[in-house]
């Protein structure tokens, strides 16, 4: 039987765009037997020399995406010193691009590429997860999420969740509603998640009965008043006072952003994950 011909792809990453380029050539060879042999996270000269005589004892070709100029360098040389045909994928264009902007490339860094898409894909998981419980949705998946919000309604619990959830963490929240016990896996999960939300019943008054008002409803109702209000704000410190390890911020009057981080801070502190790894 015929001796399959064998392209070598050498990366300094996971080789993916490489080999998404090599298989689009080969397929213009499709009567000859071609084999690839995808070789990842090539980052030391040794590696280099390594399988470029792998690849001369087997007289394959070489088509390589390093980051590194001199990695690049290395490995033309080496595979010129041994007869190999040696194809560069990504130095030309860098070159090119970096004519075009009229400076050099940051500091080369590996695998660059695989980072910002598991953080893309990161922070779609976040959101997906943080949508589907929200407001009380799926209490049963509680112990999935980084961050658990809880407060009666209007206290910024979803803008809060959504807001976090593009910072790549999983939020869920979960509504305190006056005479209904909350769902029992709130109390079950890791305690160091819960964040409780207050807000001034002048306030949430306010906040409510606009947006009664925006969907045309009666802003004179038991839902905006003073009295039920208290009567919620009441209710929810009470459950608060019981379960003292959950960190209370008050939303009154305060960005978004600036509450956003300080829960972070915070929960980052409790859990032990350094402050930033994901924010």
């Amino acid at each position: 039987m015929e001796q399959p011909l064998i392209v070598y792809i050498l990366s300094d990453g996971t080789g993916e765009t490489a080999s998404a380029m090599v298989r689009a050539g080969l397929v213009q060879f499709s009567d000859k037997n071609i084999q690839i042999v995808r070789c990842k996270n090539v980052r030391t000269e040794n590696q280099i020399d390594s399988l470029v005589e792998d690849a001369f004892q087997k007289q394959g070709c070489i088509v390589h995406t390093m980051v590194s100029a001199e990695m690049r360098e290395k490995l033309k040389a080496k595979a010129a010193e041994k007869g190999l045909i040696s194809v560069d994928l990504l130095g030309p264009f860098l070159n090119a691009l970096e004519t075009y902007v009229g400076g050099q490339a940051k500091t080369p860094e590996a695998g660059l590429l695989r980072t910002v898409d598991e953080r893309y894909f990161k922070r779609i998981e976040a959101i997906e997860f943080t949508v589907k419980h929200d407001d009380g949705k799926m209490p049963g998946g509680l112990e999935k999420a980084d961050i658990i919000l809880v407060g009666i309604s209007r206290t910024s619990k979803t803008p809060l969740s959504i807001f976090l959830s593009h910072k790549g963490w999983k939020v869920a929240n979960v509504p305190l509603v006056l005479g209904t016990p909350p769902p029992k896996e709130l109390f079950e999960v890791d305690q160091r998640k819960i964040v409780a939300l207050t807000i001034d019943h002048d306030s949430l008054s306010r906040i409510r009965k606009k947006r009664l008002e925006k969907f045309g409803q009666d802003p004179g109702g038991e839902y905006a008043s003073l009295t039920h209000i208290q009567k919620e704000i009441d209710y929810a410190s009470e459950l608060f006072k019981k379960n003292r390890r959950w960190p209370v911020f008050d939303v009154t009057d305060r960005a978004l952003e600036e509450t956003a981080a300080e829960i972070v801070r915070v929960v980052a502190s409790r859990m032990d994950i350094p402050y930033g790894a994901i924010l």
